[in-house]
């Protein structure tokens, strides 16, 4: 009884929305998978609406009836938050904010998924600004300015973390000496704990439970870091350097095992242990083929991983994998190429099927097997894109350079 109440309370303290919502980046879990079953369309999925949005490469979410982007304003140093009816994408409220200026070349909008908790919404922009938003109304809650607080530098593509909620404390990945992983107090804003020195990356943390503890895991840009939410102490840490400094890959939990990966690393898999009563890792196997870009693997069952693999980006010629991966070895079983030019995002539904939206705006409907690769059926349905798809209460969003475009699967 006492460690089902434990669960419960967990589970409580998440804050996250509903079943059926896709509340934060890669879904209610952080793991790409969703409770909903697509089966295998004969009519292409029909647009149920689709809305004009800013520049960004952040990805919606999805969370009591309403779906939320985050986005740059146009012709202005500023960032917007837009909360629409999830149904018919009519606009409920939208708060913009300034910004500093910010130049490159793939773009000038904002990386980070926000993330939906206890009637509020947190988005990181892409020079920093954490903002706190009330999810109902649309208003300011608070907001802190986290490259000018805490003395850090921006990424050359801009900040990316997408922020995660831990009980009352709001983690992200920031990069300035003793403040490389900062919480701040989700309700006020208030700093609850700095921890190391690590410079940041562009990949986004994950919270888990080793044994029965709590952890949350962060790969910034110099090692994969485990530490307790509660107070920002260290539990253990993995060198993890990617030779371009592009980090971007979230880290998976496939039963006892840890999978990270970065373009000019590899994947490595560490599996969960405990030493003197407190969580610990050991390598299990390493592959340096593995070598993804900014698409996060996501796990089928618990003996097989499916993976988008980039080339190297100083390459002449770019071509994305997937891949199937024995969990256990590292070792892989087949390989499809290509399934996009630089990037193809994986979800994984409540079946066990995978729907995979290459950098192309092409949906497909994939039925893992880890013989070969099985693709059931396949439409066009959006521009160009890096935004990972929202998957929630039969619908599927999509983000491209230009819309935000609700569809809705037929037969």
């Amino acid at each position: 009884m006492t460690r089902l109440t434990s669960v419960l309370a967990l589970i409580l303290s998440s804050g996250l929305a509903s079943a059926g919502d896709w509340p934060q980046w890669l879904g209610p879990n952080r793991d790409g998978a969703s409770t909903e079953k697509i089966a295998p369309w004969k009519i292409a999925p029909q647009v149920a609406w689709r809305v004009s949005v800013g520049e960004g490469h952040s990805s919606p979410v999805v969370a009591g009836g309403r779906v939320y982007f985050h986005a740059k304003v146009k012709d202005k140093d500023e960032e917007i938050i837009v909360a629409l009816d999830a149904k018919t994408g009519k606009e409920a409220w939208h708060l913009p904010y300034a910004r500093g200026s910010f130049t490159n070349i793939f773009g000038v909008g904002p990386r980070a998924t926000p993330v939906v908790a206890d009637g509020r919404i947190y988005s990181f922009g892409v020079t920093g600004i954490l903002t706190c938003t009330d999810a109902k109304q649309g208003k300011l809650v608070w907001q802190v300015d986290t490259l000018k607080d805490f003395q850090a530098n921006n990424l050359f593509f801009g900040m990316s973390c997408s922020p995660i909620v831990s009980g009352k404390n709001v983690l992200a990945n920031v990069g300035g000496t003793g403040t490389s992983i900062v919480a701040f107090d989700s309700t006020t804003g208030a700093v609850t704990w700095k921890s190391q020195d690590d410079k940041a990356s562009y990949s986004s943390p994950i919270t888990i439970k080793q044994d029965d503890t709590n952890a949350a895991i962060f790969l910034t840009g110099q090692r994969l870091l485990s530490l307790n939410p509660v107070d920002g102490a260290l539990f253990w840490q993995f060198p993890l350097e990617d030779k371009l400094f592009e980090s971007s890959v979230t880290p998976v939990r496939i039963g006892e095992l840890v999978l990270a990966s970065s373009i000019t690393y590899g994947s490595v898999g560490l599996r969960l242990e405990s030493k003197d009563g407190k969580p610990a890792v050991k390598q299990a196997w390493k592959n340096p083929r593995l070598t993804c870009y900014f698409s996060t693997p996501v796990a089928v069952g618990k003996d097989h991983v499916y993976l988008v693999t980039g080339s190297n980006p100083l390459a002449a010629k770019h071509e994305a994998s997937l891949r199937c991966v024995e969990a256990a070895t590292g070792n892989v079983l087949w390989s499809k190429t290509p399934v996009g030019e630089y990037h193809a995002s994986l979800l994984r539904t409540g079946d066990d099927k995978l729907l995979l939206l290459d950098d192309s705006g092409n949906l497909m409907l994939l039925s893992p097997d880890a013989k070969e690769y099985r693709e059931l059926c396949r439409a066009k349905v959006c521009g160009k894109t890096w935004a990972h798809p929202a998957l929630a209460d039969g619908r599927l969003y999509v983000r491209d350079e230009k819309e935000l475009i609700c569809l809705q699967f037929g037969e």
